[in-house]
């Protein structure tokens, strides 16, 4: 079973229409970037390779709300808010972190969830238990992605603060610095919860997560600049905090789904 330890819903946020309602947008086709990558908020299933996940769910339940068409297209993590600011994308998502550089080039929706950084490390790990045993260990290498909030996390919290760093190998997907970290390419993968846990129930354990928890981390929906999607959105995630969808989903996807059963 999955676990809420590390999943903490955000707080209600105020509904950004003043009565109460939410718009409806007429059907309105909106492309949205995904990398299908970071279960369980989205992967595709092992059983079908259909993609699915928390936020595909919860973008399902938005589209209705608000009466728009979701067309999803499958890109990389490093062309994703690069794609989106340009606005090759109406939006995008795949557990993006709410951070004050990204908001300089992409808008943020309000945080719809919350999670925390971990250490996953492969499951006869014994090297290292924390990040300063990782640290002390000039032989032990991490996998990452480029600009991710993990890559920072690496660079300055558990090394030396060179992002240049030949300790930090990098991938273009979660996925690969996954496969990275099973090979004995890698020792550690720093990664939020949600993913981390994933990965972990889906391994027999192959996997497991170590060390105390690096911080908090609030996931956002991505779109371009003064999108006016934005404020829609918002309302819609605001009323599925409100009704209770919200908790639902994350008892679907952190304490009923098993990934991978």
């Amino acid at each position: 079973m999955k676990t809420l330890a590390l999943l903490l819903t955000v707080g209600l946020a105020a509904p950004a229409f003043a009565d109460g309602h939410l718009p409806d947008l007429g059907g309105r086709t909106v492309t949205i970037a995904t990398e299908d990558a970071y279960p369980p908020l989205q992967f595709k299933d092992p059983a079908t390779g259909e993609a699915i996940g928390w936020e595909y769910d919860a973008m399902a339940e938005i589209a209705a709300r608000l009466n728009i068409t979701p067309v999803y297209e499958n890109i990389s993590w490093d062309a994703m808010i690069p794609a989106v600011s340009e606005g090759q994308m109406d939006m995008g998502m795949t557990g993006i972190t709410i951070r004050d550089d990204r908001k300089e080039v992409v808008d943020f929706s309000d945080a719809y969830m919350r999670s925390e950084m971990v250490m996953m490390v492969r499951g006869e790990e014994d090297r290292f238990t924390d990040a300063a045993g990782f640290a002390a260990n000039d032989d032990l290498l991490m996998a990452a992605q480029p600009g991710t909030t993990p890559f920072y996390v690496g660079v300055y919290d558990v090394l030396d603060g060179d992002e240049g760093n030949p300790r930090i190998k990098l991938f273009e997907t979660f996925g690969a610095t996954v496969q990275a970290l099973r090979a004995g390419d890698v020792d550690l993968i720093l990664t939020d919860g949600t993913a981390g846990n994933g990965y972990v129930e889906a391994s027999d354990g192959a996997l497991k997560i170590i060390g105390e928890t690096l911080g908090t981390e609030d996931f956002g929906f991505i779109f371009p600049k003064d999108s006016d999607l934005v404020s829609a959105i918002n309302a819609a995630i605001a009323s599925m905090k409100d009704d209770g969808t919200i908790d639902a989903l994350n008892r679907k996807w952190f304490l009923d789904y098993k990934l991978g059963g």
